[in-house]
């Protein structure tokens, strides 16, 4: 595993600015708008308030990109933070069209496949870990509950209160160094050993890949290549598994497949087919 030179993480850690992502932003580009800010608690609780305030502003595929995410927000109230410019902190509005609200358990996973498509052609091996979390097998050693998965990208989905719209946060972590990540089983691209850092290109292969991704889950014709889609870079799927549901006991056996739903079903010892919805999935071993 090579490791990115002093020059290419300094390069990577050099301010985003709004001009530098213009390309993005446009008729027939990935996003309707962009706004770039130095710095931000979390984008998703500062989004989700000025998309409650002024929707008209924030309309479908509009971004806010934060150079420094300070306080950032994951599932179940977890906290999480990153070194001033070192990672991709952002959130998008997604305002859909012919998707009703029983689909959007499916939303983390189409922006964790669009992170997975970026992330692949800058030729990282990211695979997508149920519901929320882009992993890469590159561990030399077992971590329990993760095995030589190592978490890059954090996703987090939260709905628009009164509006069909959901805000998409992802965090996806670049130039950290090993004890400049939080927990023992996160990764960056530069302990991945990636030598190129640039992350205004992981945000134009980022958006393009999330505009795509997006365009296919609402077409009427496409609907059903999204979950095979899914179903085809997600790793969960074929390993033995507990899952930790909310206010239940853990759910144990094999992730087998997804539901309709985009839930995740697994097949107990006794032969029974759970449907998960909602929980934090701890790996035991692989088939």
């Amino acid at each position: 595993m090579s490791t990115p030179s002093p020059a290419a993480v300094a390069q990577s850690r050099r301010a985003l600015t709004t001009d530098a992502l213009a390309a993005v932003v446009g008729d027939g580009r990935p996003l309707s708008r962009i706004s770039v800010v130095a710095t931000s608690p979390s984008t998703n609780t500062a989004v989700l308030a000025k998309a409650q305030t002024n929707p008209e502003d924030w309309p479908h595929l509009s971004a806010l990109v934060a150079d420094h995410q300070t306080a950032g927000r994951g599932r179940s109230g977890r906290q999480w933070q990153t070194p001033a410019s070192a990672a991709c902190t952002l959130s998008v509005v997604l305002r859909f069209t012919g998707i009703g609200r029983n689909a959007y358990g499916w939303a983390p996973l189409v922006v964790g496949l669009a992170a997975v498509r970026a992330l692949r052609k800058l030729g990282v091996g990211a695979m997508l870990k149920w519901p929320n979390d882009v992993v890469v097998e590159a561990g030399v050693r077992d971590i329990p509950e993760w095995g030589k998965w190592r978490k890059v990208v954090g996703i987090l989905c939260e709905t628009v209160p009164g509006q069909d719209a959901i805000v998409a946060g992802i965090g996806i972590n670049v130039s950290q160094s090993s004890a400049e990540l939080p927990v023992p089983h996160a990764a960056s691209l530069a302990t991945l050993g990636a030598t190129k850092l640039d992350r205004v290109a992981l945000l134009r292969a980022l958006t393009a890949e999330l505009s795509d991704a997006v365009r296919t889950w609402e077409g009427t014709d496409d609907r059903g290549a999204i979950p095979a889609a899914v179903a085809e870079v997600c790793a969960t799927i074929g390993w033995d598994v507990a899952v930790d549901v909310p206010g239940g006991s853990p759910v144990t056996g094999r992730a087998v497949g997804l539901s309709p739903v985009g839930g995740l079903l697994v097949e107990t010892s006794s032969g029974e087919r759970r449907e998960i919805l909602a929980g934090d999935v701890r790996v035991r071993r692989a088939n």
